[in-house]
């Protein structure tokens, strides 16, 4: 996949981050990411996510990574 082709990788941080009552900053801190970053992956501008990243959201969410992630068939 080139580059300049979109994802289909939908991220759900914000229904997760409401359904346990959680800010942004918050998660961000408990993570060690800045806002910032997070920010761009849970409006899906993110062109990557570390393991290390990934397993530290689901420990403070207390999720599955399918929770946060779904691939869209395009």
């Amino acid at each position: 996949m080139p580059p300049e082709d979109p994802h289909q990788i939908e991220v759900h941080l914000d229904r997760i981050l409401t359904e346990r009552g959680m800010t942004l900053t918050e998660l961000a801190e408990r993570v060690g990411v800045t806002p910032v970053n997070l920010s761009i992956l849970k409006n899906g501008r993110a062109k990557a996510i570390r393991f290390t990243t990934l397993s530290a959201l689901c420990r403070e969410l207390n999720c599955q990574p399918g929770d946060l992630l779904t691939y869209n068939k395009p």
